[in-house]
């Protein structure tokens, strides 16, 4: 059993990724072919932005946001506590400082409560300047954007939407992507939207924000890649990663979004009532990165995990170690009993197998197994 099963999505659609791959070898244009533009554009569509930016990957798609919004050291940008390290990586990366922020034990996602108080505790201190929050869609499910993007406004914060996990999910229709000034996503090969390789992308409304990032990408270009007004970054999607995303978005947008919600019912139905499941609030639509149980403590976790891999059961934990607690922000002293929800789900969170490929026999299995784990 596959935890991310790319393997038989790649045999369904074989014929047709390896003739757009073999298109794009055969053109010679591995480097800014026409397949790049037209999945930036597809891309937008399908969120409902006016501009799509592809980029290398997605954290350098946050740098380059970092970047064209000019933050640096002095600044203060929020960022969940609960998330994969390049959130934060960034924000120190160019000089800035990262406040991290306890997250919702129901979503997984930045905690609105504490953000505020977070910005306000801040402001009262005043040595850093707040400028930007960065909200992740943990797991496939959006952040709470209605209240965060009114604690921006109210605060003239910038919002980038950090949709690596989220890309397909929606609140109330309008989809993942689409929510703050702008936001970035990651086409990882495990991502709901991968491709074969490393690769990222922007989404922003903001016309004069797409000129300069379309800049910023290529070595900080003016009119030609000869002609540098900035420094930039070297940060392009190749043409045969375009051409596989191109494939594979068709994919996701016909069937796959609802195949994955339809595991993610299957799962619900046979672990309710034995285990913690996800939970997804009224008017959110899950993407699905991953399937995501709440366990009691750390032994049970451990004990589940080990059972499951008896039985040839992949899983995963995400993530074992918090933000605050990661040696490379040691030096910003963080105090550990403001985190109380994140150090617990560190402890406590077990994904399951999650795909949009997963059999009802296969989930079948993974179920029983952790019934008589529970018996």
């Amino acid at each position: 059993m596959e935890f991310r099963d790319l393997k038989s999505q790649y045999q369904k659609y074989k014929e047709e990724i390896d003739s757009a791959i073999n298109q794009v070898i055969v053109n010679a244009n591995f480097i800014g072919g026409k397949e790049v533009k037209e999945v930036e554009e597809q891309l937008a569509q399908f969120v409902g932005v006016k501009h799509c930016i592809s980029c290398a990957n997605g954290t350098e798609a946050m740098t380059l946001l970092m970047m064209a919004w000019d933050i640096k050291e002095g600044d203060a940008v929020f960022v969940p506590d609960f998330t994969f390290f390049s959130t934060g990586e960034i924000v120190s990366f160019r000089g800035a400082t990262p406040v991290f922020v306890d997250v919702d034990r129901d979503t997984f996602n930045i905690d609105t409560n504490k953000l505020e108080e977070a910005i306000m505790k801040t402001i009262e201190e005043g040595k850093l300047n707040p400028k930007v929050i960065i909200p992740v869609d943990l797991f496939g499910l959006p952040a709470n954007f209605p209240e965060i993007n009114r604690i921006a406004k109210k605060y003239n914060l910038l919002v980038l939407e950090d949709g690596a996990q989220g890309f397909g999910g929606n609140i109330n229709g309008k989809r993942a992507c689409s929510f703050g000034d702008a936001a970035t996503t990651s086409f990882f090969p495990a991502k709901p939207l991968g491709c074969y390789g490393d690769g990222g992308a922007i989404f922003t409304n903001d016309d004069q924000l797409a000129e300069l990032l379309t800049s910023l990408k290529v070595h900080g270009k003016g009119d030609n890649k000869y002609d540098n007004v900035r420094i930039g970054l070297n940060s392009r999607l190749d043409t045969i990663q375009a051409a596989i995303l191109k494939v594979k978005l068709k994919a996701f947008a016909e069937h796959e979004l609802e195949d994955v919600n339809r595991v993610y019912r299957l799962y619900n139905e046979r672990l309710n009532g034995v285990v913690e499941i996800p939970f997804i609030p009224e008017g959110f639509y899950s993407s699905f990165a991953q399937y995501t149980l709440k366990l009691k403590n750390k032994e049970q976790r451990e004990g589940l995990q080990a059972r499951l891999n008896e039985h040839g059961i992949p899983s995963m934990i995400y993530y074992i170690k918090p933000m605050h607690r990661q040696e490379a922000f040691s030096h910003l002293e963080f105090n550990d009993n403001e985190f109380e929800i994140t150090n617990t789900l560190s402890d406590t969170v077990l994904s399951l197998p999650m795909h949009p490929y997963l059999s009802d026999e296969e989930v079948n299995r993974v179920c029983e197994v952790i019934k008589g784990y529970f018996e």
